[in-house]
């Protein structure tokens, strides 16, 4: 078991319940006003794969010493902090390439969450990770395969996937904080 600072804070209950709870405030946000505030969920989706990158690189070190699953999340950890700093940085850009960004980190991310979960068999919460991951999949496949869907749908669509992401990770801070009680 890795003890570094940083693999503990990835396997605290406390880490996935300020992630979910950001996820979720995120969701509510953008389904709430998905029309006026556009730019508004451009910037927080971008905030959001800020936060998401900072998440994925402190997991990463809570998964092992090797394995494909670390290097791929770790990978992904730098790759939604550089879209998610250039999203806030570029507003504009943001907003037209949109559908294209989210769908395919959608895909991307969905992927990692089903190889993390074949990768670890003890990995608390195992099946809905592979359950979201499939979801953010097939949400990311609807975006490429559909971009005629409006801006306005895919804030709506956004919002809801993060609600239910940050739903999930509740859920595994609960069982983390949970099977980490003395008995």
């Amino acid at each position: 078991m890795n003890k570094s600072p940083l693999a503990r804070l990835g396997g605290s209950w406390t880490w996935h319940l300020l992630y979910g709870l950001l996820s979720i405030a995120a969701g509510v946000t953008a389904v709430s006003w998905p029309g006026p505030t556009l730019v508004i969920v451009a910037v927080i989706l971008g905030v959001q794969l800020i936060a998401t990158g900072l998440f994925r690189l402190v997991g990463s070190a809570s998964l092992g010493e090797t394995g494909t699953a670390r290097t791929l999340t770790a990978v992904l950890g730098v790759v939604s902090l550089v879209l998610g700093l250039y999203a806030v940085r570029h507003i504009l850009i943001t907003v037209l390439a949109l559908g294209l960004l989210v769908g395919v980190y959608w895909i991307v991310d969905g992927f990692t969450a089903v190889f993390a979960a074949i990768d670890h068999p003890g990995l608390p919460g195992r099946g809905w990770i592979v359950f979201i991951g499939l979801l953010s999949v097939l949400a990311g496949l609807t975006l490429l395969v559909r971009p005629e869907s409006s801006l306005l749908t895919l804030s709506f669509l956004a919002g809801l996937w993060l609600i239910m992401l940050g739903a999930m990770q509740l859920g595994l801070a609960r069982r983390i904080r949970y099977l980490d009680r003395p008995v």
